[in-house]
């Protein structure tokens, strides 16, 4: 069953500047879409080559795994919008299915370098610009994840866990300066990505994809998956007036999961 929102959260953001990470498809390209529907102004990142080339919004193809490219991808999100309001922390990967023992160190490097610190690299390029505009809002996709145990996930768990002691330590340390800084923690949201999720978990477990899809439903209270819009709505929320006085909050949006499988 999926429950949730399917259209974007009617809030003005007219002339907001905002630089969304991994944003050509997925839950980056919802919340790009959403930004502009919304009047604010985008520039995303994203290392998918054929969907930058289909995606309407300006950008550039970076490898958020690549320290220059996310340095280079802020600095030429702010040249774009001469300023910057909004950086969206959004690329990551999924990274191992696997016992920890069987993880290597190339595996649980490449997740830490992508989902963790690529966070930190834009966001201290992005820091001078939102302090220049008189403050603004930061806002990292952590998950689930990064608030419960996951196994055969360890490595992505450890880079979620790492996402929030990140965001709740720049809240306090940019807060003077009129700088938000929020994490949001998606649990299941429905897309190919988890549906990959969850034939690794299944074929790990040795059980069928329906049985693990139940497992994983079972997990939450609403017994439902969450949707893209829902992610992104609250990104919206959060990047608006509405959210001004909202900060260093690890925010769950995943039906009431109360574990993970």
């Amino acid at each position: 069953m999926i429950t949730g929102a399917n259209t974007h959260l009617p809030v003005d953001l007219t002339g907001l500047r905002v630089a969304i990470t991994g944003a050509a498809g997925g839950i980056g390209r919802v919340m790009a879409d959403g930004f502009v529907a919304c009047g604010a102004k985008v520039f995303i990142s994203d290392i998918d080559r054929e969907a930058m080339a289909d995606c309407p919004h300006p950008g550039l193809i970076a490898d958020a795994g690549d320290v220059a490219a996310m340095e280079g991808f802020v600095e030429a999100a702010i040249a774009h919008h001469g300023g910057l309001d909004v950086l969206v922390n959004n690329a990551g990967i999924a990274g191992p299915t696997k016992r920890v023992e069987d993880v290597t160190a190339e595996e649980l490097e490449a997740v830490l370098r992508i989902d963790l610190a690529a966070m930190f690299h834009t966001s201290r390029r992005a820091v001078p610009a939102l302090r220049a505009a008189g403050g603004g809002a930061i806002i990292n996709l952590a998950s689930a994840a990064g608030k419960f145990g996951f196994p055969l996930r360890s490595p992505y768990a450890a880079a979620k866990w790492g996402v929030i002691g990140f965001t709740k330590t720049l809240a306090i340390e940019l807060g003077p300066d009129g700088i938000r800084c929020n994490a949001l923690l998606p649990g299941a949201v429905d897309g190919p990505r988890i549906r990959r999720v969850i034939a690794a978990k299944a074929q790990a477990g040795g059980v069928g994809e329906n049985a693990q899809t139940d497992r994983l439903l079972s997990a939450s209270s609403l017994r439902s998956f969450v949707t893209q819009h829902d992610i992104a709505n609250m990104a919206l929320y959060l990047a608006s007036p509405f959210g001004a006085t909202i900060s260093g909050q690890a925010i769950s949006i995943d039906a009431d999961k109360q574990y993970l499988v």
